[in-house]
């Protein structure tokens, strides 16, 4: 941390002036080893965000989640609101494991996977460089007044941005209505579906003004898991960090003079470039310490090194260390913490593998007809009336379907439309039947009842209900 313990800045976020305004943040382009890391994590992200509504997978879109019509696809496989238990664990794991992964590792999530940072620092970003220039070059061009050389690299870079947060609104619209569905709009053209038309404007608008505009203030202000830092982070956490201790020494940093005994005057080997804070896309000072705005992008690491190597000082100055590292030189330990959530995530997700394993293709269910009783036949057998219920989740028509009375085996089962029906492909059937039992097998007023769903034969569900009888005096 800096010498001088001044704490001023964490009264306010980084990229706002004295004043209250905005101070627009011109990062300085970034490159190292470890940005070629996040680059090539990146295009992979991209690509597969980007072909994952366009592939499919026995017919079925590889990912889909249409709310309004009520149909998910995960990586091909098609889930109903009656799973909609599954997803509930999937995203209790999905919140423990970013709850983890941040206690162990800090916010490198942001970083490095989240669509936000990867949209900002590997597309928009990346295009303002080609366009722009870089840093110095930026800075100097919005200085400039509007003549010829920015209103053409301004409107270029718009029109850019425009239309990719157009393309990025419509991809986006095929994970929710699907693929063909998306194609099938565009060659109608946008007239004949403005109720889908419109919001895709909408959204192309919203996405245009994060990137264009808003950008790091998203990571900043508007997204909670940052947040979440003060609770996780410890100072066992793995984090992008400063190690002041060598670059403070007893007497603070200093710039770089060449032949100069830095060690004999007490200064550290932080030599006060600023290549650090100029590379960083939140426009934070990683030697302030641990910061609600650093996504651990890990650019001042490489910026560091850069200038270490320049100046022939060890690499290191700014690494992925824990607290307790920099000022102790302990190791990084799998604490009781991170056990306790490996113990709770490894739970969750036998308990979730479990569940998909009992997950049936076909799912019945059977309900006594609400405010009907009983009725007893000329023959004393009881007669009850059911609704039935059969979805297939499948991607194929189920045929010759057929019901059998399981739990009762003299009793009898009726259906109203006839037996051997089909099922529709992602579809349902519904009807009516009826049970009779004989009087003799009834032994309380509700009895359970458990019919079979066979399709040409073989068993595909099963189904229990109550079945009501007489009241018995004894």
């Amino acid at each position: 941390m800096s010498t001088d313990n001044n704490e001023e800045f964490r009264d306010t976020i980084g990229t706002l002036t004295e004043d209250g305004k905005r101070e627009w943040v011109y990062p300085k382009k970034p490159s190292g080893a470890l940005y070629d890391y996040r680059k090539w994590v990146s295009y992979f992200l991209l690509t597969f965000l980007f072909v994952s509504p366009f592939i499919k997978i026995n017919g079925n879109q590889f990912l889909l989640f249409n709310i309004l019509e009520r149909k998910f696809n995960i990586f091909g496989f098609p889930f109903w609101p009656q799973d909609f238990y599954l997803f509930v664990i999937s995203m209790i794991i999905g919140i423990i494991f970013i709850a983890f992964f941040t206690v162990a590792f800090g916010r490198v999530f942001c970083g490095w996977i989240c669509p936000q940072t990867i949209f900002m620092e590997m597309v928009f970003r990346r295009i303002e460089y080609v366009i722009e220039g870089d840093r110095g070059k930026q800075m100097r061009l919005s200085r400039m007044p509007w003549k010829k050389e920015k209103i053409i690299k301004k409107g270029t870079k718009w029109t850019i941005f425009a239309f990719i947060s157009f393309l990025i609104a419509n991809v986006f619209l095929a994970y929710l209505i699907s693929s063909d569905e998306l194609f099938k709009y565009v060659q109608e053209g946008p007239l004949e579906n403005l109720g889908t038309f419109i919001p895709l404007l909408i959204f192309t608008a919203v996405f245009y003004f994060v990137f264009a505009w808003f950008r790091e203030q998203v990571c900043i202000i508007a997204c909670p898991y940052g947040r979440l830092q003060g609770v996780l982070l410890d100072k066992k956490t793995i984090v992008v960090a400063y190690d002041h201790k060598r670059g403070e020494a007893e007497n603070g940093r200093k710039k770089f003079r060449k032949n100069e005994d830095r060690e004999a005057l007490g200064h550290g080997d932080c030599i006060d470039c600023n290549q650090c804070v100029h590379v960083c896309p939140t426009g934070i000072d990683i030697r302030n310490g641990t910061q609600l705005e650093c996504v651990n992008c890990t650019a001042c690491i490489d910026a560091c090194d850069e200038i270490m190597d320049r100046v022939d000082y060890p690499r290191g100055l700014i690494r992925f260390a824990s607290e307790e590292n920099i000022e102790e030189k302990k190791p990084f330990v799998f604490n009781t913490r991170m056990k306790a959530y490996s113990v709770v995530l490894t739970v969750l997700v036998g308990i979730l593998i479990g569940m998909l394993f009992i997950r049936t293709s076909v799912e019945a269910k059977l309900l006594r007809l609400p405010g009907q009783t009983y009725e007893t036949q000329k023959n004393g057998n009881i007669s009850n009336v059911y609704t039935y219920k059969l979805i297939n989740k499948t991607t194929h028509d189920i045929d010759k379907v057929e019901f059998k009375l399981l739990s009762h085996e003299d009793g009898q089962l009726k259906l109203v439309k006839g037996a051997n029906f089909s099922v529709p492909k992602q579809g349902l059937s519904e009807g009516t039947l009826f049970i009779e039992i004989p009087s003799n097998l009834i032994d309380s007023e509700l009895n359970d009842v458990e019919i079979g769903v066979y399709s040409d034969g073989e068993l595909i569900d099963k189904a229990k209900a109550n079945f009501m009888g007489p009241r018995l005096f004894k």
